[in-house]
């Protein structure tokens, strides 16, 4: 157990002496570079926080525990730790006084750097946890093991990314369990709860068997009291038989060493209530069978001394079969080393002894804090240390196999944990998702019929677009109606409401459960729509309905209207299937075109040798279009649509010179585009316009726009020239335009 100064240097007066508290605290460190004055200043405007303002946020502590002395006390724990960092010792003198709102974060950047406000930022993050309201007996926890526990903790995982914001938030709960005595019923079985499920598994992750213990004991005293207490009694009972046998045993095994020519440190080892209850249960065995009740642990100087001391225990005393676990050859997954036996000892009594070295046991008492060294001032060297104690962070806290629960191992052997997000329910619970996912697909994980009559969403109390992407540890709240009413709109795979298969897939499977003469006129509106603003026209939906297995065209109407055919592979096929009955396609040789930007492979030509090729102004195809070439005197072939007017009547007047054309295979090539926006006039319309193409990462080469009074006010018509790469990203640019407030019409321009 870490020992904490019970008491404070104080002036005459009773208020605690700073100066000394940091002279005394410094003494204690043995690396690294430290500023008195800093410490000092530090404790200072603690201090004066306390005193200057009420806490914001005062749910987590007691109103009898001074946020000033906690402060003082979790930088006494994280000395005690060897954390000799001067930045962490910042942090948490000051952190309860940023997270009860007494003290701004942008004041301690300001004073200490962007280091402390950092890490202070980082375990107000993890605070989350702690300000979550109860739901029901088991709050947002559950009871230890249950997958909304192991959400919790794996939550943490995903928004940890500095070492010492665990160490510091670790060393807070610690302060906040030992000052429960205090604190309503309610709220002791709420932390003890939180720090049992939680915190004290972090700290066994982390390697800190010095907090592991205590947090485990103190959380077990206030959930299971009867428990605790009765085997408190047993220990107490043989406690000086206990003392007087360890006693006798220690005077053998030194003897034992000094023959042998080894320096050892023998001690007996602390007995923890929890870790005695929990081999009673898990083994079914009576207080009397278990074996670290009278336990010793001895500290060697090199790995070859922990083997020759364990020959000479096993040739001493009798060893209990399948009671030796080989740490060091084997270490456990945070890291821990040592060896474990256990033998019939004097008078026939059972007897645990671990043997390790002294560094081993640095490690297992103080874990990643006896990895955490700053020394010198090499930048390079600190950084490479830096990063190489991230990686090995997040290795550690892959504590998720020691939960038994096989749905919950299922649920946490995913390949990589990054992939997921967890986010609150506006009642405390965590939902984990997909990255990616919006409020509609957090609607529709935690019920189906929230996703139907989802109308809008809340994240962190402010309402956002449905198709906001989500980040862990978000707090959203949907906002319902009382019809289910999906929109169709939601499976649009360009306008990106929905991440996730699951939720795409439950309001594809209400559409289909609609009246089928609504899904008929629904689908026959958006596929009109659709080729309206693509100008597509004359086509053969019967041989669409066929290749998607459909009853005739009002079957492919309402597949689309229903959501079982998406729009965008309605379009892809429209313009292959016309394109079907040709059997070759030959690529030209390369030639100049008409721009730099166009490559010579871009169109095949049929039945002609080396002609020049350039697209025409006139209609502008892009790939996905059906086009035709005309010979033209001098310029080789023109490339056009294939309902381009001027083509149409070359070919009545020219029919000779018209060749069949289709594209070729040059994905990375961009082709200018003009569309057409009608919009009612706003302030902002033309960011909005500016944002949608921008984040389409399309180049726009040219825009105008007039305005023209109406008799329901100004309306704005806007000629905008972009560059495409296929009638798909044409397609999806102009769908997301079409969803821009105050739009009412976007339509491709032929100028023709």
């Amino acid at each position: 157990m870490v020992q904490v100064r019970n008491r404070h240097p104080l002036h005459d007066d009773g208020d605690i002496c700073i100066d000394q508290w940091a002279t005394d605290l410094l003494a204690q460190v043995t690396e690294g570079s430290f500023s008195r004055e800093t410490l000092v200043t530090a404790c200072e405007l603690a201090r004066d926080a306390e005193a200057g303002a009420s806490p914001v946020n005062d749910q987590v502590w007691a109103a009898t525990v001074s946020s000033f002395r906690t402060g003082l006390e979790m930088a006494e724990i994280l000395t005690e730790l060897h954390l000799y960092d001067q930045d962490s010792l910042v942090a948490s003198i000051l952190y309860r006084a940023v997270r009860e709102g007494r003290l701004p974060v942008e004041t301690v950047r300001n004073q200490f750097g962007e280091s402390v406000s950092k890490l202070i930022e980082g375990v107000r993050k993890m605070a989350v946890i702690s300000t979550l309201r109860a739901d029901g007996d088991d709050g947002v926890f559950g009871h230890a093991g249950t997958v909304q526990a192991t959400k919790v903790r794996e939550m943490l995982v995903s928004i940890i990314d500095d070492v010492r914001v665990a160490l510091i938030k670790i060393a807070e709960r610690t302060c906040a369990i030992r000052a429960l005595k205090t604190a309503t019923e309610e709220k002791r079985l709420r932390v003890a709860r939180e720090i049992f499920d939680v915190y004290a598994p972090l700290a066994h992750r982390l390697g800190i068997g010095q907090l592991k213990w205590e947090l485990e004991d103190l959380a077990f005293r206030y959930l299971e009291t009867d428990e605790y207490m009765r085997i408190a009694r047993l220990l107490d009972e043989r406690r000086m038989d206990r003392q007087q046998y360890i006693k006798e045993l220690i005077s053998t095994l030194e003897m034992e060493l000094r023959k042998a020519g080894i320096e050892g440190d023998i001690a007996g080892r602390a007995k923890h209530i929890y870790s005695i209850w929990r081999k009673m249960h898990r083994k079914g065995i009576g207080f009397s069978q278990i074996y670290d009740i009278r336990a010793v642990r001895i500290l060697v100087p090199t790995i070859a001394d922990c083997y020759t001391l364990l020959g000479i225990v096993h040739s001493h005393w009798r060893i209990i079969p399948n009671e030796f676990d080989d740490y060091i050859a084997s270490p456990k997954e945070n890291g821990y080393r040592s060896l474990h036996t256990a033998v019939i000892g004097p008078h026939g009594k059972v007897l645990e002894i671990q043997i390790r070295t002294c560094e081993m046991n640095e490690e297992a008492e103080y874990g990643v804090c006896s990895h955490w060294r700053y020394k010198g001032t090499d930048t390079k060297s600190t950084t490479n240390s830096y990063e190489d104690k991230i990686s090995w962070l997040r290795q550690v806290l892959e504590w998720h196999e020691e939960i038994e629960d096989d749905h919950v191992k299922e649920l946490l052997s995913r390949d990589n944990a990054t992939d997921r997000i967890y986010v609150f329910t506006p009642e405390g619970h965590v939902v984990d998702l997909a990255v990616g996912s919006t409020p509609l697909d957090f609607a529709y994980r935690v019920h189906t019929s929230i996703g139907h009559r989802c109308r809008g969403a809340k994240v962190n109390g402010k309402i956002v677009p449905l198709n906001t992407a989500l980040h862990t540890a978000d707090q959203v709240s949907i906002l319902t109606g009382k019809q289910e009413a999906p929109s169709r709109d939601w499976l649009s795979t360009a306008l990106n409401y929905l991440h996730t298969t699951r939720a795409r897939a439950k309001v594809q499977q209400w559409f289909r459960k609609q009246n089928q003469e609504q899904n008929i006129l629904a689908g026959k509106a958006i596929l009109d729509r659709e080729f309206r603003q693509l100008n597509i026209k004359k086509v053969d939906l019967d041989t669409i309905s066929e290749k998607y297995n459909k009853h005739g065209v009002d079957g492919l109407y309402a597949a689309i209207g229903a959501g079982d055919v998406r729009i965008d592979q309605v379009i892809n096929a429209t313009l292959a299937q016309l394109d079907m009955t040709r059997k070759q396609r030959k690529a030209l040789p390369s030639s100049p075109a008409k721009a730099s930007r166009y490559a010579e492979s871009e169109v095949y030509i049929y039945g002609v040798g080396n002609l020049l090729t350039h697209i025409a102004g006139c209609c502008s195809p892009v790939p996905g279009d059906q086009i035709g070439g005309y010979i033209t005197s001098g310029r080789g072939v023109s490339v056009h649509r294939k309902d381009c007017g001027n083509l149409l009547r070359l070919q009545a007047a020219e029919p000779e010179r018209v060749l069949e054309v289709s594209w070729g295979r040059a994905p990375k090539q961009v082709y200018p585009v003009k569309i057409t926006l009608d919009a009612y006039d706003r302030a902002g319309l033309l960011r909005d316009i500016s944002m949608v193409l921008d984040m389409s990462g399309l180049n726009v080469l040219a825009m105008a726009s007039k305005s023209v009074e109406t008799q329901t006010g100004v309306s704005v018509r806007m000629d905008v020239t972009i560059e495409v790469s296929s009638i798909g990203a044409l397609s999806t640019v102009m769908s997301r335009l079409g969803k821009i407030p105050n739009m009412t019409n976007v339509q491709r321009v032929d100028e023709y």
